[in-house]
């Protein structure tokens, strides 16, 4: 005979025009109940509160996606990431933003929060960037890799 695992039940209180809020939200969103979307909602929240790599301790591991948005000439400064003993580049995107007349890179990158956090302030201080952002992955016991 094979059992299931059963499902853990949590509840919560709200009044009737959270509730109405919520129903919408499901919906809108297309998810099939609200227990779906609050699990998948608690989960992007916990990701926020993590935090980004000014919260995170300087000699711990992370990983996730750097983008650069920029202007031609900088280049060289992003070849040298790639090309860092202090993280590792798993993935590289280049792409030129016709509507925006912009470059953009994506870097899948992994380091030291110290180090990511050093490459971060650099690239904002340099002339002809526009904007750097470092979003790091979500962290779970087991999954797709």
């Amino acid at each position: 005979m094979h059992t299931r695992a059963m499902s853990r039940i949590i509840s919560f209180s709200g009044d009737n025009e959270f509730l109405d809020s919520l129903d919408s939200m499901v919906e809108e969103t297309g998810y099939k109940n609200r227990s779906m979307f609050l699990r998948d909602a608690s989960f992007h929240f916990a990701d926020i509160s993590r935090g980004d790599l000014g919260n995170m301790e300087d000699d711990s591991e992370t990983e996730g996606v750097m983008v650069i948005f920029y202007q031609h000439g900088v280049e060289s400064k992003i070849l040298d990431i790639r090309h860092s003993n202090s993280v590792e580049v798993s993935s590289f995107h280049h792409n030129c933003l016709t509507e925006s007349h912009t470059c953009v890179d994506t870097l899948q990158i992994r380091g030291q929060v110290s180090s990511l956090r050093d490459i971060v302030s650099r690239l904002r201080s340099t002339n002809d960037v526009d904007r750097v952002s470092f979003v790091p992955a979500p962290i779970r016991e087991a999954g797709c890799c």
